[in-house]
């Protein structure tokens, strides 16, 4: 291309591309009165030890533990959605079961199962009598799929009021051998158990054989669905590598309308890398997303080709950058040799809230993927609210600064774990001038552990720095910080 149309060319695009740029990092910060996590830099200006040589103030990744009366379901359960009921506080479970036909062939032999827990540790699997499964009406079965085909990779969705049509549930999952109906498909039920094929309707006409989760993007105004790009890859099955690719990566595809056939193509999100590489983890199975403060969140299940899947934590603030922890630890990891999950465990995003703690779900079994005779079950993990990820001050102390954020009013609310150390914090101007009373001897040393601490100043108070710019500055000595927030004022 001749030099003076490049030139013009560029000088049309920069514009756009600073925009964009400054649309990521622009300063002062807007955080409203959602939870502020440190997953990233995002929030952070700088961060350093007061014994530079030996020590600095670093992330630290926090896994949930088991639940010790694992599985919570045994001897079966596939891909697995839980939602708690806000008025009664049941607990209320969607999950794949399935019969493995002599053949191979896939038939009627997906579907979808229920379960209920009036705690979420005793699980009860009613008998319902809708569907026949095993030649018998007698099960918990809820769903086959449109036609009575198939229904695999179950996920209850969160969506707006304006989208619900009527109904109190809308399950996303996926259907085969329906001709022009099989794919990713939307169903609604007003009880959750039945659910009504005059409404089901299909999102997307795609072979993506996992689960397909879909999420409101509440900042975007549209829905996002992470499947496999089976569209391109892999469309006709492994028979020549060359030719046709690898499907076993996380794709993305967007929608205005939940409830109409979607356009377009799947884009490549993630992809497996040096790292994945190194440990035998190249390939992705799939990956149940949440969308929660903002951030898109990823429970990602590697797969090591053709025996072990596991769980590890990934995210995104933009819907389009995302970012795994450096070490990459595992979220969920495979059970002891010989327990019931030792084989795969598919961790499910949808966490539910229980006072102090987060509570994650996830299908397992006792079997790589290539084994045939596996025993399935279903398994809780818990995991500190908001706690997948801290900064944390070493034992000489350290501070960790943030960007400039507008102050929304209210006091500060910081979620940390100072029982073996200290945390303070002082608020400072643009150029780290510390504002008048607000210094770190001005305010309490806190040396406890909680979610939802109220950090004081003895003769200051926060709400007189509402719609203020201004920075926050933590002091950790021995002691993690997860989240911090403005209260309500």
């Amino acid at each position: 291309m001749h030099l003076g149309r490049i030139i013009p060319a560029l000088l049309l695009t920069l514009p756009l591309l600073l925009l964009t740029h400054r649309a990521l990092c622009v300063e002062p910060l807007e955080i409203g009165h959602t939870p502020q996590f440190f997953l990233d830099d995002h929030l952070v200006d700088n961060r350093w030890s007061l014994k530079p040589k030996r020590e600095e103030v670093l992330r630290a990744f926090h896994a949930p533990a088991k639940h010790e009366g694992n599985p919570v379901i045994a001897d079966d359960g596939g891909y697995v959605t839980v939602a708690r009921d806000p008025e009664s506080g049941v607990f209320r479970m969607w999950y794949q079961t399935h019969v493995r036909s002599e053949s191979g062939e896939e038939g009627n032999d997906y579907a979808i199962a229920y379960a209920e827990s009036g705690d979420g540790l005793r699980w009860t699997r009613p008998e319902l009598e809708l569907h026949e499964w095993k030649g018998t009406k007698v099960n918990n079965i809820v769903w086959k799929g449109w036609g009575g085909k198939r229904a695999s990779g179950p996920q209850v969705i969160q969506v707006p009021e304006r989208d619900r049509r009527g109904h109190r549930f809308i399950m996303t999952y996926r259907t085969g051998g329906v001709r022009d109906q099989s794919g990713i498909r939307v169903v609604g039920s007003r009880d959750g158990i039945h659910w009504e094929e005059k409404n089901d309707s299909l999102v997307l006409p795609l072979h993506s054989d996992t689960q397909n989760s879909i999420i409101y993007d509440d900042a975007a105004g549209e829905y996002v669905m992470f499947c496999r790009a089976k569209d391109r890859y892999l469309v006709g099955g492994r028979t020549d590598m060359l030719h046709d690719g690898e499907s076993r990566r996380i794709a993305s595809i967007r929608g205005k309308d939940l409830w109409s056939t979607w356009t377009g193509s799947p884009e490549m999100i993630l992809v497996p890398d040096e790292l994945d590489m190194e440990r035998g983890f190249n390939r992705f199975y799939g990956m149940s997303a949440k969308r929660h403060a903002g951030i898109t969140w990823g429970f990602l299940w590697p797969f090591k080709l053709n025996t072990d899947i596991v769980t590890e934590l990934t995210w995104t603030r933009d819907g389009e950058h995302w970012q795994r922890f450096p070490t990459r630890p595992r979220l969920l990891e495979l059970g002891r040799d010989g327990a019931w999950d030792d084989g795969m465990v598919f961790g499910s995003a949808d966490w539910i809230e229980m006072g102090d703690e987060w509570w994650i779900y996830y299908a397992a079994s006792d079997g790589p993927h290539e084994l045939r005779d596996r025993t399935a079950g279903i398994g809780l993990a818990k995991l500190r609210k908001e706690g997948f990820i801290s900064m944390h001050g070493p034992p000489g102390g350290g501070v960790l600064c943030t960007k400039l954020i507008r102050w929304p009013g209210g006091p500060l609310i910081v979620n940390a774990n100072a029982g073996k150390g200290e945390l303070r914090v002082q608020i400072s101007d643009e150029k780290r001038k510390v504002l008048p009373g607000y210094a770190f001897d001005d305010g309490e040393t806190f040396k406890g552990d909680s979610t939802a601490h109220e950090l004081k100043w003895r003769e200051k108070s926060l709400e007189d720095l509402k719609g203020k710019t201004l920075r926050l500055e933590f002091f950790l000595k021995e002691a993690d910080i997860y989240t911090f927030r403005a209260g309500s004022s």
